[in-house]
């Protein structure tokens, strides 16, 4: 359920997007707030939920994190124990960097970020065909990613 949110509120939440390693006090001067105020609406903002955390951006390939690949999976059985059997499956996998409940002809669509070919392989055949309700998977390379982790469209 959406929080109610003003115009100061949208600022913050559009600036830390921005800049989460921002200071309070170069936040607050960039919205137009004191300092005790900007703090007290952020701490509320964190509280309602809606900013969940902040983290480092990291660019995959200078990591050792070459490929990325898109997989569908299909499930066999759509009872909801099947279901938080294998959501809890694809949490718990490192390699699963999002996972999307999806309407039509896939369940779900895993974002899977491996080092390279040879190690989706082993992710595949490892894991994610080891799952017994697993009745089908479709593997997308992703070639280049064009736009990621884009600031979301407040307003």
């Amino acid at each position: 359920m959406p929080i109610s949110l003003d115009e100061i509120d949208l600022k913050i939440l559009s600036a830390l997007q921005a800049d989460g390693r921002m200071t309070n006090a170069d936040l607050a001067d960039r919205i137009g707030l004191s300092a005790t105020p900007c703090l007290r609406r952020v701490k509320a903002l964190e509280q309602a939920g809606a900013i969940t955390g902040y983290r480092a951006l990291l660019d995959r390939a200078k990591v050792g994190l070459g490929l990325t690949v898109m997989v569908g999976v299909k499930v066999d059985g759509h009872r909801d124990e099947n279901a938080r059997v294998i959501q809890a499956a694809f949490i718990e996998m490192p390699e699963v960097v999002a996972c999307h409940l999806l309407s039509g002809e896939t369940d779900f669509l895993l974002e899977v970020v491996v080092p390279d070919l040879a190690h989706y392989e082993q992710f595949l055949l490892g894991k994610l065909l080891l799952l017994p309700m697993v009745k089908d998977i479709r593997s997308n390379i992703v070639i280049r990613t064009v736009k990621e982790t884009a600031p979301l469209s407040l307003r």
